[in-house]
């Protein structure tokens, strides 16, 4: 009887993990076959990378039918909140253990911390990379970089509709009320969102990939860039980057880049007919009032300071500026040269990010928009101790519920910067290149800035260490900090 009653209690006691690992084996299966691809790529250019990436697909693939014919039995209808948390850390720490596999059987022939590092940093849309000569690489390789990108800003997109919301992750709840709340909901629901969604991220990453063809990058530079633009990605397979076509490239970039951190939940919307959605959200103008300011005040002072010209200034302002505050990390010209002014400009938008619910990092326009309206309300109250001054955003009001969500994010956030630079400063790193490289990991922003950054523009000079904990910055950036804190405290294992 005792057995029998320990036995009823275990189900309630534990995270049932069968879900979880049939949907990573899935997603595994998804890996391996998007291998074959590059595969292809290099197997007609006759390059003998080809088969390196048929061996990592075999390798991906067998793990993804072995999980998938182990857990046939589990219930896949249903995932609670607990199982939300550690699927998306799962997914986001797991995958890259694969997705690392070319680059350390193939060309470049990347230890393991490198290679682990170069695929979290393209599956997360970082796009700091560690790899010098890309190119050099075989066209294969530059594709899986950029696929990685696109993989993964997709996949971010569905964690940022479907399940942040849900887990209540730094006031990501406040868009529940967008009708996008779909964990534990009929399959359908959440099916349609995906399908829109898809629809929507193609159709962007292909009219932004024949733009690139129109203004004359080779098609391997176009659909790499195109789908590292939309997924605001930042890997290049060139070492120059967007310095390899300088002019209207840029602008055009700047343009798509753009269109990648807006919200994803309003192109969602507008695959379902609400075509003023991206026009009218608060989001959406903020982030195109700051990126004006802030593109507007460097390029003056670039011009004020030096003899450059007014339109390559302004072109390459508005490039790298677009490119830090999207967290894409592409770069081009001289802008690293500039001056103080104009990296505590990068690194101030490097910190405000995108839009909520894009594959952009950082705090997100949202946060700051929040947490500015609390700001003014507090002084409000200070100054009228009578008058009830409400929190608002776009005209709603805000909860206290997602306010100290929200605050409790922005908190952290600052504050695991500080520690991850004192962390990064003890393995040998100066401090100027481990805050921006802390900085640039936890924004996923990509765009290296340091004296250890000089020589090769890439992160191939670090220690190994600071490599690691570059990667668990980038982690935990993406997932929103408290879906990863949540997971490995204590308490989150215990009924």
């Amino acid at each position: 009887m005792t057995i029998r009653a320990r036995r009823l209690r275990t189900p309630a006691t534990m995270v049932d993990t069968r879900p979880l690992a049939h949907v990573i084996g899935t997603l595994l299966i998804f890996l391996a076959t998007m291998m074959l691809v590059p595969a292809l790529a290099d197997f007609w250019a006759k390059l003998p990378n080809a088969g390196d990436f048929f061996e990592s697909a075999l390798i991906t693939g067998g793990v993804g039918l072995a999980l998938r014919i182990a857990t046939a039995n589990a219930n896949l209808v249903r995932l609670n909140t607990r199982q939300a948390y550690l699927l998306t850390v799962l997914v986001w720490a797991g995958l890259p253990l694969f997705a690392c596999l070319p680059f350390a059987l193939g060309a470049p022939g990347l230890g393991f911390t490198d290679a682990y590092f170069e695929a979290v940093s393209g599956m997360t849309t970082t796009g700091a990379t560690v790899i010098v000569g890309l190119d050099a690489l075989p066209p294969g390789m530059n594709l899986w970089r950029g696929m990685l990108n696109w993989i993964g800003g997709l996949g971010i997109a569905f964690v940022a509709m479907i399940f942040l919301p849900v887990m209540r992750v730094g006031g990501m709840q406040f868009f529940r009320t967008e009708g996008f709340d779909t964990l534990g909901k009929a399959l359908p629901r959440a099916t349609d969102i995906a399908l829109a969604l898809l629809a929507v991220y193609a159709g962007l990453t292909l009219l932004c990939i024949i733009t690139y063809l129109a203004l004359g990058m080779s098609w391997l530079d176009a659909v790499v860039n195109g789908a590292a633009t939309i997924a605001t990605g930042g890997f290049s397979p060139a070492d120059a980057s967007f310095g390899k076509y300088p002019g209207a490239a840029e602008y055009a970039g700047a343009l798509f880049m753009l269109l990648g951190s807006f919200p994803y939940i309003l192109y969602a919307r507008m695959v379902t007919g609400q075509s003023g959605a991206v026009l009218w959200d608060a989001q959406v103008w903020a982030l195109l009032r700051w990126t004006f300011y802030a593109v507007a005040s460097v390029t003056l002072w670039r011009l004020l300071t030096s003899d450059m010209a007014p339109e390559p200034a302004l072109r390459e302002a508005l490039f790298n500026l677009v490119s830090i505050i999207t967290g894409t990390g592409f770069f081009s010209g001289s802008f690293g040269g500039w001056g103080g002014y104009s990296m505590a400009v990068a690194l101030i938008v490097g910190l405000i990010g995108g839009c909520s619910g894009s594959s952009s990092g950082a705090l997100s326009v949202f946060r700051v928009q929040v947490a500015w309206a609390c700001v003014r309300a507090q002084i409000a109250s200070i100054h009228s101790p009578g008058r009830i001054a409400p929190v608002r955003y776009a005209g709603r009001r805000v909860g206290d519920e997602v306010i100290n969500a929200m605050m409790l994010y922005v908190t952290g956030y600052i504050l695991i910067i500080g520690v991850l630079t004192v962390a990064m400063s003890l393995t040998g790193v100066d401090m100027i290149s481990a805050l921006f490289a802390i900085w640039t990991s936890i924004g996923n922003i990509g765009y290296g800035y340091g004296p250890m950054l000089a020589e090769t523009g890439t992160f191939r000079d670090f220690p190994g260490a600071a490599k690691w904990v570059m990667t668990a910055a980038m982690l935990l950036g993406r997932l929103g900090l408290l879906a990863v804190l949540v997971v490995v405290l204590p308490s989150f294992w215990r009924p």
